[in-house]
């Protein structure tokens, strides 16, 4: 299986990105957001995949993190959601979106992205309600694709333009929830009444930081009344 692919990005689609990696070309399909996220033609370029194999098919996927790759594995595995289906909501959402929507069990969020209805919205907040707070506590220890070392990038009879910038998906928000979600399993609180408090803690202050994040869902998590 190729799990990670480092070399120079040669040509931009909507969906697709083809990679050079020494001379072997890969074709990557990817999220709106990684699509966005990823450097210019002729760039420098590292990203995470899952290779999906079937009898009529051999397709790679791509992705910034290894938290956008494991929601991308978990949602595939819920029935009736594919490849295309996880994209559209990794697109809508992003990984820290899906994060918090299933971990509070707001399958409307889910809903919003394309194609994908009511029941199937509600299927996988269902089925994976109890993975998030295991992908949201990857958040503290993922090292980001594009955070590798400088790149030995052969270079071609014509050289493209020199790599000049990687692609940086924002992560304070990822490791900032990861963190609160072990200091509250530290306190005693359970995994899912965790996830679900620093999810909507995360949502109602996204630009929190750690400290603020275990304040405002230990507030959420006191005794009412």
């Amino acid at each position: 299986m190729i799990g990670k692919l480092t070399g120079r990005l040669d040509y931009r689609a909507a969906d697709h990105v083809l990679i050079d990696v020494r001379g072997v070309g890969y074709i990557v399909y990817c999220s709106d957001r990684t699509m966005a996220a990823l450097p210019g033609v002729g760039e420098a370029v590292s990203i995470y995949t899952d290779m999906v194999v079937r009898e009529d098919l051999m397709q790679l996927y791509g992705f910034l993190s290894l938290i956008e790759k494991e929601w991308h594995r978990l949602l595939c595995s819920v029935q009736g959601v594919g490849a295309k289906v996880s994209l559209a909501i990794l697109s809508a959402l992003g990984p820290d979106g899906v994060s918090r929507s299933i971990a509070l069990g707001d399958w409307g969020a889910v809903k919003a992205a394309k194609g994908v209805g009511p029941k199937t919205a509600q299927r996988i907040v269902l089925d994976l309600k109890d993975k998030a707070p295991g992908v949201m506590a990857m958040g503290g220890t993922v090292t980001e694709a594009m955070d590798g070392p400088d790149l030995d990038v052969v270079e071609l009879s014509e050289p493209a333009p020199a790599p000049t910038r990687m692609a940086k998906p924002a992560s304070g928000s990822a490791a900032a929830s990861a963190g609160a979600l072990s200091a509250l399993s530290n306190l005693g609180y359970g995994p899912s009444e965790a996830a679900s408090a620093v999810a909507e803690a995360a949502a109602n202050d996204p630009d929190a930081g750690e400290a603020n994040l275990i304040r405002a869902a230990l507030k959420l998590l006191a005794p009412k009344g």
